[in-house]
Order: structure tokens, then C-alpha cells, then sequence
């Protein structure tokens, strides 16, 4: 039997107690460093943890006042397992659809992006240049770069079920970024391909933004050894 993650066993006491009615519908869930310190874990797993409860519909977060419960009971539409990183067949599956989604989405970025956009994108990277040979913290600043992609395209679906996936694949992204730190020079070549994909979107160049972003997760996804042959 495979031991749930903090982020998970948190998620789903947050659920059960929405469910048994103990936040109700249009409450505020508790501050997250209050979530915290109750269930003793980071901020980090408390954001993962109020994410996934936003992708099942139960809560809406807003930047700067917390979490609103919308339901007591999750939607049912499409979902990611919450193991896939544990099968490899099934994060291969959804590196395919990464890929897909997250070159189109840099090829929108590079015609609509502003200002903050590019802000948000430069940040991300500065951030994550200081954090290379971390696995933790260069994994939080990795999605925070390809979250300001998605958001750059200004549809906000892309944000959503972007945000989702990576969500989802956080444990695998953790792992690669590990891999890559214990090879000489790799982490820098990494960098340099999200570097990439940010110089295209910043010329505003559509094509060359999707061609650096879909180059990127290919290579994301070999480093993880990755079957994805029916991708070529």
C-alpha cells in the first residue's frame, strides 16, 4: 500500500470537513499559515494542498483573500490520477498532452503577453536560476515559470487546467530537477531551454515559442525516460 503524501492527507481532510459541513458554503478556509501550523506541514504543501481542492471545484481562491468554499461535493469531470507520477505509462500520457497544450499556449503568450506578463515570467526565471542545484525550491519556481506562460495567453482555461497538470505532476517535475542536480552542468541546460521559450515569447515570436516549448518537454520528458514515441 503506497503512503499517501502531506499534500494529499491534507487535501483530503480539508475535503472531508467541507463535506461534513464544518466550513460552509461561502466561508473563508483558514489563513494558510494558520492551515499550517494545525496541520504542521509548509506553506508549500498548504498551497498544493488548497490547489487541488480548487480543481475539484470545491473552493475559489482569489490572490490576497484566501479560499472561499463554492461546494461541499467535488466535481466529476475530467481529473488526473493523483498517483500518475507513480506510473509511467500514465505520466508519459500526460507529458503528450502537456506538450500539446503548454506549446500552444506559448505561442499565445507571445502575441498577447504585457508588460507584467513578462514580469512575472523574468521573475520566475531569476528565481529559479538562484535555486539549480535545489530540487525543492527549483521545482516551485519551474511551474511558477510555465504558470506565467499560461496566464500570458490571457484565456484563462489555459491558467486553470495548466495550473492543474502541474499540480499533478509536481512529484515527477521534483524528481527530474533531483536527476538533473546530481548531473554536472545539466541543471544550467535546463535553464537555458526555459530561457528559450521566454526569449521567443518576448520577441513576440508565436512559432519559435511553441517550437522552444514543445524542444523543452521533450527533453523534459527523456530526462525522466519517458516512452514517447508516438509523439515524433
Amino acid at each position: 500500500m503506497q503512503t499517501r503524501t502531506l499534500t494529499e492527507q491534507v487535501s483530503l481532510q480539508l475535503a472531508d470537513e467541507i463535506g461534513r459541513g464544518r466550513y460552509a458554503v461561502g466561508d473563508k478556509l483558514p489563513s494558510g499559515r494558520a492551515l499550517a501550523e494545525r496541520y504542521g506541514v509548509s506553506a508549500a504543501v498548504i498551497r498544493e494542498a488548497t490547489e487541488r481542492l480548487r480543481a475539484q471545484g470545491l473552493v475559489r481562491t482569489r490572490q490576497g483573500s484566501g479560499c472561499t468554499v463554492i461546494a461541499r461535493t467535488g466535481a466529476q469531470g475530467f481529473q488526473v490520477p493523483l498517483d500518475v507520477g507513480l506510473d509511467r505509462a500514465a505520466l508519459g500520457a500526460v507529458y503528450e498532452l502537456r506538450m500539446d497544450l503548454e506549446a500552444g499556449a506559448a505561442a499565445l503568450a507571445a502575441r498577447r503577453r504585457d508588460a507584467a506578463d513578462l514580469q512575472a515570467m523574468q521573475a520566475a526565471l531569476s528565481a529559479l536560476e538562484r535555486h539549480l542545484e535545489d530540487p525543492v525550491q527549483g521545482s516551485e519556481h519551474d511551474v511558477a515559470f510555465h504558470l506565467a506562460i499560461a496566464s500570458a495567453t490571457h484565456n484563462d482555461h489555459y491558467r486553470r487546467l495548466l495550473q492543474y497538470l502541474n499540480l499533478q505532476l509536481r512529484q515527477a517535475v521534483t524528481a527530474a530537477r533531483a536527476n538533473t542536480a546530481r548531473q554536472q552542468g545539466l541543471a544550467r541546460a535546463v535553464h537555458g531551454e526555459h530561457i528559450a521559450v521566454f526569449e521567443a515569447i518576448l520577441a513576440g515570436d508565436a512559432g519559435a515559442a511553441r517550437d522552444a516549448a514543445l524542444r523543452h518537454l521533450r527533453n523534459a520528458a527523456g530526462r525522466l525516460q519517458l516512452d514517447l514515441s508516438l509523439t515524433a
